[in-house]
């Protein structure tokens, strides 16, 4: 049985699921006695599909999308949908609609986003599994910054069906759990999942142009130490914050367009103007770094066997502060190239919050990709559920 009055207290004070299905059930197969939730821009049947917007709140799923029921078919109890960020469209996760999600690691900071309740939620052991929606990192960014563990599949690998999207050429629903066997039992039943194995030792970013913040840096020399081998370094032809801003002119103008009507905050209102007023010119510039920088990062792969990177250049703020802008600086390259993508726990800062470390790799190689992450992870060591009374 799931105790919903212990789940309903217990998300009290994190904000992380909006609503809960209390007629829930465990059914038969591979994830049969766990429990999951599905960020709000998911359709799960009857239940509400906001996608974080208050024009959406009262629309109800008419069916499970594609991932949802093949999560069910499996065994898995649905439990809820997940607080989100306002159309995906953040890395903060303080919703003017639905309310800001509190990391469980510290009350008063972001979990990330733009699935900040699904990395809340996982965290503090609210669900076993959670899905979210990953278009630059938001599944990502919120795996390390929750300290748990994260995967996007290859853009191809996942149905989109019954997803309220972002920018469907960078979407990919993928799932965040808080260990390695269970986030691969969940990739597997959602998304393809080639079992080729990884070849080569691996490359960094020399030349990323990105400030890493030092408890951030440290993690990431851990990993890559733990490693045994050195990666090669290579250079993109673009800086990071020019590839990352390319994708996030791509996403508001599709967005602008979808939500075409649409009532939202001022804030989203603001964010969907920068796409559409961009220029002819301009555009056509943004499209040829993302068409660059995706053939660069698939090379980089293909010769390199993977790619690894700090999740996030920075661990989880406050709530108080701005979102810094370079969040998806690293994350936005696997979305760009629609390769899979996992992030592991990989350290801790100073003043006890979790920061992440992620592995690129290619399609048809997931089983190699999660098992180069298994290897880390069993070095490393990093995860730890949150104190109570954080």
């Amino acid at each position: 049985m799931i105790d919903f009055g212990a789940l309903e207290a217990a998300n009290a004070p994190l904000n992380a699921f909006s609503d809960f299905d209390r007629s829930a059930a465990f059914g038969e197969g591979p994830l049969a006695g766990l429990t999951v939730g599905i960020k709000g821009n998911i359709a799960v049947a009857g239940m509400p599909w906001h996608a974080g917007l208050a024009a959406f709140e009262m629309r109800l799923g008419t069916r499970d999308a594609d991932v949802v029921a093949l999560l069910r078919q499996s065994g898995a109890a649905i439990i809820g949908v997940l607080n989100m960020e306002e159309a995906a469209l953040g890395s903060k996760t303080d919703n003017p609609h639905f309310g800001a999600v509190q990391n469980p690691h510290r009350i008063g900071f972001s979990p990330g986003g733009s699935s900040g309740g699904s990395g809340a939620a996982v965290a503090a052991g609210l669900c076993d599994i959670a899905l979210g929606t990953d278009t630059m990192g938001s599944v990502r960014i919120p795996a390390s910054h929750c300290g748990v563990y994260g995967f996007k599949p290859a853009t191809a690998s996942v149905s989109q069906e019954g997803l309220e999207p972002a920018d469907l050429s960078l979407d990919a629903i993928g799932p965040m759990a808080r260990d390695l066997d269970t986030l691969e039992r969940a990739a597997r039943v959602i998304s393809g999942f080639g079992d080729d194995a990884l070849e080569g030792t691996g490359a960094t970013l020399a030349e990323h142009g990105v400030e890493v913040q030092p408890d951030v840096a440290r993690a990431f020399d851990a990993a890559l130490a733990a490693l045994g081998a050195s990666p090669a370094n290579v250079a993109l032809s673009h800086p990071q914050s020019r590839i990352r801003f390319a994708g996030f002119i791509g996403v508001s103008r599709e967005l602008a367009a979808h939500l075409r009507g649409v009532p939202t905050s001022e804030r989203l209102a603001k964010l969907l103007t920068y796409g559409p007023r961009r220029s002819i010119a301009d555009w056509a510039e943004d499209r040829t770094i993302l068409e660059r920088t995706a053939a660069e990062v698939r090379a980089v792969v293909e010769e390199h066997g993977f790619l690894i990177l700090p999740t996030a250049p920075n661990p989880a703020f406050p709530h108080s502060d701005p979102e810094p802008a370079a969040q998806a600086d690293f994350t936005c390259l696997a979305n760009i190239a629609g390769l899979p993508a996992i992030s592991i726990p990989a350290g801790w800062t100073e003043n006890g919050l979790p920061v992440g470390v992620q592995l690129i790799g290619p399609a048809g190689a997931e089983a190699g990709l999660f098992a180069l992450a298994r290897r880390l992870d069993n070095t490393l060591r990093a995860y730890r559920p949150p104190q109570k009374g954080a």
